[in-house]
Order: C-alpha cells, then sequence, then structure tokens
C-alpha cells in the first residue's frame, strides 16, 4: 500500500515538473543525523587576499562536523562568489581572495572548544604565516557574533553579519564593527497580512519571541492586521528563559490546541525556544499551516507528509535573482575528489546524479520503479540560494569593491609588497563598505547603505516534509512594496492548487461567511470577525458574503426571494385588458343597457299606473343617475391620468347623490301621498306644489358644494405607491384628501339613511302601487355595499382595491335598479292585467269601504 501511494505521488510531481518554468522550485534533503534536518548551520569566514591566482581550498576540515546540506550550501555560496571575483579581471586584477570557514561554533561553544581556537579564529595584527583578514564574514546565528564581537574589535577586524536581521546587532555603540546585510522586516506585516486576506482568512494566531524583535513585530502586525479586518485568534509569546519555558511549554501546547484558527504565524529569533516549539509541535502533528519568515525554512525529519493532512510552511524570503552559475559551479564539485566527504558526496549524488531529461516526463508512467526513485531525488530545474547564501555571496563581493578602491587609492604602496601579504587598513576598507553601490552577476542592484536598505520584495514559498528523506520548496508567489495597494501581492494559482490545495483547505475564520441576502451581527465582546448572521431587513439585499450592512433597493425595484439582487418592480394598475378590468367593464355596460332597457319600458308605459302612481319624474330621474352611476365606475379602468383621477370622484360623488336624493324624494312623496288621503290632513299643497322635487337639486347642491372644497383644497392626482404591493408599482388615483372623501362618502350616506329610514317607516301603507317596501329593501342593499367596502377597501393592495371600489358602484347601484324596478317591469310586461285602471278603481274601492 505503501508503495502505491508513493508511486501515485511521484506521477503527480512529474506533472508539475514538467509544466513550471520558475526555477525556484527544488527537492531537498534532510539530514538524517539531526532532528532539525537541513538547518544552516553557523559558520566563521574569515577573507583575506594573495597576489596572483590561488585555488581555494573546497571544504576543508569542515565537513567532518557533519554540516547540514544547508550549511554545505552557504559554504558553496561563498567559494561561488569569491572564484568568480578571482576570474573577473575587473576587480582586484593579479590579486585573489582567501577565505578559510569554520562552523558549529556555537556548538563547539558549548563543548568548551572555542577557547581553545579562538587564537585561531581571530588572530592579532600579526600571528600564524604573518595572515593579516580583510574582514571577517558570520551568520546565520546571531549569537555567535555577539560572543566574538569584542575579539574582533580588539584585533581590529570588522565583521559582516550575514544572517537575518537583529535589532540588537543594529545599536553601534556595542557593535561598531559590525554591519548587518540583510534589512530590517519592515514590511514583512504588511506582506503576511496581504498573504491571509488573498486567502481570505481572518482568523489567525502568531507566536512570537520575548523580545525587542519580536514585540516590536507583534505590534505592526496588529496594526496591519485591524487595517484589513483580520483579527487575532490568540498572541503566544515565547519567554528566552529556560526555567519559565519548560513551566510554560503545556501552556503553549493548549493555546493552540484550543484555538480554532488554522493558521499560525511565526517570527522571532532562530536559536530562541521558539525553533524548539516549532519542530515539536509539527512533531506532534498539529494541523495548522505554518507562515513564517526564511530563518524558519527547514524541511525537518520529523515531519512526514500526509495525505489527510493540512502540512507544510508558507515562508516569506527577501527576494533574489537566481543564480544561473550556481548549479554550475555545485556540479564541478565533483564528489569523487573528496572521496572522504560523504555528507558532500550523498548532496551531489541527490542532486544530480540521476537528473531525467524532460522528454522522460512524456512516459514516467512507464518507468520501472528504481528510475522512478532515482528521478524522485533530483532537482531537474536547479537549485536555488537561501536568503544568508545570498547574503554571504553579495558580502564577498562588497568586499572586493571596497577593497579595491582602496588599491586604486594606494597603487603605489601595494607594489613595494608584491609578493607578501597585504598590508592595509581593516576600518578604512570598513567605511568604504558601508556605502558602496554595485549590481552583482545577478543582475540585482546591492546598495550597503544601511538608510536606503528596504525590503519591498519578498518570494513566497511552500515548504513541505515529504517522507522521512526528503521535502519540497517551491515558490508560488511574490510580494512587492513598489506596487500600489492592492497589487502588491502576486500569488501563482496553478502552483498552489497543484501543490498545496491551500484554498480547498478548512479555512481559517471565526464565523462561517455569511451568505448573500443576509447580513453580520457582531457578537458581544468578541472580535470583529466573530459574527452571527441576520436576515435582510424587508426590500433590502447584500449580494457579497460577509456584508456589514444590507443596501436598500431603489424605489422602483425591489428585493427578490433570497434578497440577492434587486428587480424591477412590474408597473400595475386595473387595465382595460386585464381579466378583472374586462369583467368590470362589461358588467357596468350591461347594467347601463339594462337600465337604458327599463328606461324606454317606463317612458313606453308611463299612462299606466304602475308608472304614475309614485311619482312618474322622480323614477326618470333615478333611473338617468343610474345609467350615469354604471359608466361612472368605467372611469377607474384603465391607465388613470389627472382628468380621470378628478371625474371618478365628483362624478361618483354627484351622480349617486342624485340617486339617493331621487329615492329620498320618492319615499316622502309616497308618505305625503298617504297622509293627504287622510281626512282633515292640511299637507295636499305640499304634494300639490311639487315639493318632493326640490330634495333633488337640493341634496346634489350641497354635494357639488363639498365636491368643490375639496377640489379646491386638495383634488385627486395620479400616484404611484412602490410599496403597497411587493414587486409592484402601483398606479393609482389618489384621493388627496382622505378627510374630504370620506365626508363626501358620509353625506351621501346619510342621505341613503334618511331613506332607508323614510322607507321603512312607510312600508305598511296600505296603497296599491305602493314602493315603499322596495326602496327600503334597495336601501338596504346600497347601505349594506357601503358599510361593506370600508374594511375590505382598506384590506386589500394595488389594482384589487381600485376593484372593491368599482364592484361597490355597480353593486350598489345594481342593488337600487333590481330591487325597484324589476317587480315593477315584472308587472308592466308579464302581469298587464294588473296595472291597469279597472283594477286600480277596485283596489281602491275596498280601501275606501274599510276606512
Amino acid at each position: 500500500m505503501f508503495s502505491l501511494i508513493v508511486v501515485f505521488l511521484v506521477l503527480k510531481l512529474s506533472l508539475l515538473f514538467c509544466h513550471l518554468s520558475d526555477p525556484r522550485c527544488f527537492w531537498r534533503i534532510k539530514d538524517t543525523g539531526s532532528c532539525l534536518g537541513d538547518k544552516e548551520s553557523d559558520c566563521f569566514f574569515s577573507i583575506y587576499a594573495k597576489y596572483g591566482y590561488v585555488k581555494n581550498d573546497y571544504f576543508s576540515g569542515n565537513l567532518d562536523k557533519q554540516v547540514t546540506p544547508k550549511t554545505i550550501h552557504l559554504i558553496s555560496s561563498v567559494y561561488f562568489a569569491i572564484e568568480e571575483i578571482n576570474r573577473n579581471t575587473h576587480i582586484l586584477p593579479n590579486m585573489s581572495l582567501i577565505v578559510k570557514i569554520e562552523c558549529n561554533l556555537n556548538k563547539d561553544n558549548k563543548k568548551g572548544e572555542l577557547s581553545l581556537k579562538k587564537k585561531e579564529i581571530i588572530p592579532n595584527y600579526y600571528c600564524k604565516n604573518q595572515r593579516r583578514y580583510l574582514i571577517v564574514l558570520t551568520g546565520p546565528d546571531w549569537l555567535v557574533s555577539t560572543k566574538t564581537g569584542r575579539f574582533l574589535y580588539i584585533s581590529g577586524t570588522p565583521e559582516l553579519y550575514c544572517g537575518y536581521f537583529h535589532l540588537l546587532l543594529s545599536d553601534q555603540e556595542q557593535f561598531p564593527h559590525l554591519y548587518q546585510m540583510s534589512p530590517k522586516h519592515t514590511f514583512l506585516p504588511l506582506a503576511m497580512v496581504s498573504l491571509v486576506v488573498y486567502f481570505q482568512w481572518n482568523w489567525v494566531g502568531v507566536i512570537t519571541t520575548d523580545d525587542d524583535h519580536g514585540i516590536q513585530f507583534l505590534s505592526e502586525l496588529k496594526g496591519e492586521m485591524q487595517r484589513n479586518t483580520v483579527c487575532l485568534a490568540f498572541a503566544t509569546i515565547i519567554t528566552r528563559d529556560r526555567m519559565i519555558y519548560f513551566k510554560m511549554i503545556h501552556k503553549y501546547y493548549l493555546q493552540i490546541i484550543m484555538s480554532s484558527t488554522n493558521v499560525v504565524i511565526i517570527y522571532g529569533d532562530q536559536e530562541s525556544y521558539i525553533q524548539f516549539t516549532f519542530i515539536l509541535w509539527k512533531s506532534k502533528r498539529i494541523q495548522r499551516l505554518w507562515v513564517s519568515v526564511s530563518q524558519f525554512d527547514m524541511i525537518t525529519i520529523i515531519g512526514d507528509f500526509m495525505l489527510n493532512s493540512l502540512p507544510g510552511t508558507l515562508i516569506f524570503s527577501h527576494h533574489h535573482s537566481e543564480m544561473s552559475d550556481f548549479k554550475q559551479f555545485m556540479q564541478t564539485l565533483h564528489p569523487s575528489n573528496y572521496s572522504n566527504e560523504i555528507s558532500f558526496a550523498k548532496l551531489w549524488w541527490t542532486y544530480f546524479k540521476c537528473s531525467l531529461l524532460p522528454s522522460n516526463c512524456t512516459t514516467m508512467k512507464n518507468c520501472p520503479t528504481k528510475t522512478l526513485f532515482k528521478w524522485f531525488s533530483v532537482s531537474p530545474l536547479g537549485m536555488s540560494m537561501s536568503d544568508t547564501c545570498y547574503n554571504l555571496y553579495n558580502a564577498v563581493y562588497a568586499v572586493a569593491h571596497s577593497f579595491h578602491k582602496i588599491r586604486l587609492q594606494q597603487v603605489d604602496r601595494y607594489s613595494k609588497n608584491s609578493g607578501k601579504e597585504l598590508e592595509f587598513d581593516s576600518w578604512k576598507m570598513f567605511s568604504f563598505l558601508k556605502t558602496v553601490q554595485f549590481v552583482n552577476p545577478a543582475g540585482d542592484l546591492v546598495n550597503m547603505n544601511q538608510n536606503l536598505k528596504l525590503d519591498t520584495e519578498y518570494d513566497i514559498f511552500y515548504i513541505m516534509d515529504f517522507l522521512k528523506q526528503y521535502g519540497l520548496k517551491m515558490k508560488i508567489g511574490r510580494f512587492s512594496g513598489h506596487f500600489p495597494n492592492g497589487q502588491q501581492l502576486y500569488m501563482s494559482d496553478e502552483v498552489i492548487e497543484w501543490a498545496t490545495d491551500i484554498k480547498k483547505m478548512l479555512p481559517s475564520i471565526c464565523s462561517v461567511p455569511c451568505r448573500p441576502g443576509l447580513k453580520k451581527s457582531t457578537q458581544e465582546k468578541k472580535a470583529i470577525c466573530c459574527f452571527d448572521c441576520s436576515p435582510c431587513p424587508e426590500n433590502e439585499i447584500s449580494n457579497m458574503t460577509n456584508m456589514d450592512e444590507c443596501v436598500k433597493c431603489p424605489e422602483d425595484e425591489y428585493a427578490n426571494t433570497d434578497q440577492t439582487n434587486c428587480l424591477k418592480k412590474v408597473v400595475t394598475f386595473l387595465d382595460y385588458g386585464d381579466p378583472l378590468g374586462m369583467a368590470l367593464a362589461g358588467l357596468a355596460l350591461c347594467f347601463s343597457a339594462l337600465t337604458a332597457v327599463v328606461l324606454c319600458v317606463f317612458l313606453r308605459h308611463r299612462d299606466t299606473p304602475i308608472v304614475k302612481a309614485n311619482n312618474e319624474t322622480l323614477s326618470y330621474v333615478l333611473l338617468i343617475s343610474l345609467i350615469f352611476c354604471f359608466i361612472s365606475s368605467l372611469l377607474y379602468i384603465g391607465h388613470p391620468s389627472m382628468i380621470s383621477c378628478i371625474l371618478q370622484q365628483t362624478t361618483f360623488a354627484i351622480v349617486f347623490t342624485v340617486a339617493a336624493s331621487s329615492v329620498l324624494a320618492k319615499t316622502i312623496t309616497v308618505v305625503l301621498a298617504f297622509k293627504i288621503t287622510v281626512p282633515g290632513r292640511r299637507l295636499r299643497w305640499l304634494l300639490l306644489s311639487g315639493a318632493p322635487n326640490y330634495i333633488i337639486p337640493i341634496c346634489t347642491t350641497i354635494q357639488m358644494i363639498l365636491c368643490g372644497i375639496w377640489l379646491g383644497t386638495t383634488p385627486p392626482f395620479v400616484d404611484a405607491d412602490p410599496h403597497m404591493v411587493h414587486g409592484h408599482i402601483i398606479i393609482i388615483c389618489n384621493k388627496g384628501s382622505a378627510i374630504a372623501f370620506y365626508f363626501v362618502l358620509g353625506y351621501m350616506s346619510s342621505l341613503a339613511l334618511a331613506s332607508f329610514t323614510v322607507a321603512f317607516l312607510a312600508r305598511n301603507l296600505p296603497d296599491t302601487f305602493n314602493e315603499a317596501k322596495l326602496l327600503t329593501f334597495s336601501m338596504l342593499v346600497f347601505c349594506s355595499v357601503w358599510v361593506t367596502f370600508l374594511p375590505v377597501y382598506h384590506s386589500t393592495k394595488g389594482k384589487a382595491m381600485v376593484a372593491v371600489e368599482v364592484f361597490c358602484v355597480l353593486a350598489s347601484s345594481a342593488g337600487m335598479l333590481l330591487c325597484i324596478f324589476v317587480p315593477k317591469c315584472y308587472i308592466i310586461l308579464l302581469r298587464p292585467q294588473i296595472n291597469s285602471f279597472h283594477k286600480f278603481r277596485k283596489a281602491h274601492a275596498k280601501t275606501e269601504n274599510i276606512n
């Protein structure tokens, strides 16, 4: 099973190497003799010069200490730079730089061996073989520089520290002889937060060392996180005190285990307990993605690749161009020349022994297992220098350029010492060195002015422990502070997807993102990144995840069901084309025609008793007003206009007032007609004078005055209501003044109520063609319709509200027509024998006999 997994991974890896064009992707071998894997060892590079071409004694006396592969890179980078300089006729012509190397000094110091070698490492002005050092290069361990600094200062030897920038070494009072090659990490917090924002993380843990370096970084990081809405899940500050650390180590472990974050930023001194903590946590399989700087660029022997884990570390390294000739230089150092140097032979074989041609990738599936494992151990795309290697490389060139300037100034002095060791002033060269500026063979501008050195560019690498012996490091992105905000970070999505699939990992967030349609609601006493999701209010949307506030839709738009988009509202009104509008218009026309037919019947039979019995003229007025009532309902249908809105209300009010007052006049006529038949009554003159007929113009005039006041103050107008019905803009006639409308409606209702009351009291009068009962029932229907209208009207919305109003107009008008005139038409058309003067007199005679 294990072999199948390995073969699968090899086949997948082959695709990457066939498509990647970036040379910063390569395999590294682990040092199985140390749990630190390929950690860089501290080294001491003492540089001096001789006339003529002198070949350096490569690796003499260093590999017997089992230095790691990365330490061999350090040594190789120095030899590589010196070899280039010694062959260059434009820099230090007829001279050669020589280097003496001592490594693992910190380890020797712990064993007490360093004190025995101090005379060799840090010589006086004249010592062994009259050797005089130009300068000493140290790195990456800053502790070695602090311990040997005072001896270097006493011996008059300047020092170039090529490790990672440290605040303590910047103190010119304590270390006046020391210069740091690496720039300060001023842009690092911004670069790390930009990466976090790119992957849409907002819940990040931070681990730093308890010193000025770590505290300052944490402070700057918090500021950048706050500006980019990234929250701090926890901040662990690792103490430098040994006793306190071992008391707190379990607390540190619980802090990271209990945290819900999946991303942890590590920053601090490489030689502090933070490195031990980092390795310890990796060994315990803590499922976190580590983000750190190049001093933690380690592939540990403890860590192994797991298919179901979140392995790996994201490393920020100072950007520098690739040394195209470095691999070729390494290939010239064939292990056959160093047969007793087992460590270097193993490294050489790993990088160069079984390199396959790119064409072999096409037949990788058919390769035998042995060939696969050979290919598995090589770097077909070249090797890369670490930050320390690159700093050492530039430091050697800086020394060469500075020394070259001194030689140009003192040509005569050096000519007298031809063939001997050189006499020079190291401090003068050191002053030159701190201001020198040059372009290295890789094409990068190297400015030694510390005030102008900025860490504006970073390469971002992904490092993954792979099996027991190998690790993979690949470049996945770059950060450049030269570009404006938002364009500073570039990530290769193709490489990220292949190598790590970071985007598909469990996101490092405090709360699940609020989907579109929801908004964030902060949780009390918690970080801003921890929140709940609540629905947007009505007619508001959120079309992105994690929106703080919902956006209100414009008046002419409405929110969809999911509240993610605003949709255009549909303009609607009660149109003739709608089934409802068409039905109501049809009813209005039918009832108008029916009323006209009834009027024609009454006109044709105007001489019959049933027509003459209840004031013929009032019947005609009532029928004509009912025709106009039915026709007025058509004003409510169709697209409203200013004229139609005014005509709606005024026509409705006036014609219904005429109809109601006509009914009132008819009821009063019936009462008066009955009263004058009683002996001794003196009301005959009211009936003979036609007084009931004046009720109609008087009542109508009052209604017209009310309508005039209404139109003169706040007349009806066309209104578009976007809120009445969801998703629609309703075009309606606004009543203008609701008080005036209900006042007009109330006046008309009072007339109807008065008619109903009088008719109800006269319903049992003994008259042959007494229509009081018909008037009573018609007014009962009329009042019932309009009493029902009020609650129904206010409970409906949109065009349904207009339809209710039209229906009430039709229903009340139809009620009066049907209740009053249908029974009479029935007698006129179907029972003509009843409608005769003979029957009328006979019935009247019976009434007189009774009296």
